[in-house]
């Protein structure tokens, strides 16, 4: 089996796939202090509700925009893994796609992996819109090639912000508050984040489909993405399992098999 472990600024999701199909997947707040001896006990409990365990896996693969955490995540994949695991952007590992920006030195591990895993469900020209610490919008291309996007701050991120910098603002749960004109502070500021980050998508992805010029499909992944699920009109699919299903296609493209 196959352990695919992707790390974010806020949490790591760790899955396991056996060939056939996701076994299960799980996610623990990302602390790039956190070692492989602490990973493994916690791994052990929460897989064995699974009827899974370390001795059925055997390979890895990570994908990290925190460099920080990999030298440990490293550790877990060959002491408790016993393999070498595959590092996405290390010399010598395939991603099997174009990556057609200015610097492609720059492009996040995250959004390469998104790149594979939406042009194999879906196809290209596409837009990848994931829901972290950032939004991202990526552009797929119709051959699979990675051909830029837009970054910018996440829902969680701004409404942290938003706490920090004023006093007298709450920290508020993320939801529909079922009209746009908030009665009072709570919910004018989850119509703000709901209602304003509906409006953001939605325009961005309008900018961006007259921009290319094409056709192209909408696929939402991310944390935060499944609050919205049913108020997008214009994303076509929500699929939490995209970027380790990128990771899994890239496993294979390097050879690997379960």
């Amino acid at each position: 089996m196959l352990l695919a472990i992707d790390v974010g600024n806020t949490n790591t999701k760790f899955a396991v796939h056996d060939g056939q199909s996701w076994r299960g997947q799980w996610r623990a707040s990302t602390d790039s202090s956190r070692t492989a001896d602490e990973y493994a006990p916690w791994l052990t409990q929460i897989m064995g509700l699974s009827n899974l365990g370390f001795d059925q896996i055997s390979a890895c693969i990570i994908s990290t925009v925190v460099p920080q955490a990999l030298f440990n995540l490293r550790n877990l994949s060959r002491r408790y893994v016993g393999a070498e695991p595959l590092v996405i952007g290390e010399p010598g590992v395939e991603l099997g796609i174009d990556v057609r920006i200015d610097k492609p030195s720059e492009a996040g591990a995250d959004r390469l992996v998104n790149a594979v895993g939406a042009y194999i469900d879906y196809g290209g020209p596409a837009i990848v819109i994931d829901s972290g610490t950032a939004t991202t919008f990526d552009i797929v291309a119709a051959d699979g090639a990675f051909e830029g996007g837009v970054i910018l701050p996440g829902i969680n991120l701004s409404l942290q912000a938003l706490h920090d910098a004023a006093a007298r603002l709450p920290r508020v749960e993320i939801r529909d508050p079922g009209r746009v004109i908030g009665k009072d502070t709570v919910s004018a500021m989850q119509s703000g984040i709901y209602w304003g980050s509906i409006e953001m998508i939605e325009g961005l992805c309008r900018r961006i489909r007259q921009e290319y010029g094409r056709p192209m499909k909408t696929i939402a992944t991310g944390g935060v993405a499944s609050i919205f699920e049913g108020a997008f009109p214009s994303i076509d699919h929500f699929d939490q399992d995209l970027t380790s299903r990128g990771l899994l296609e890239i496993f294979r493209r390097n050879g690997g098999k379960l």
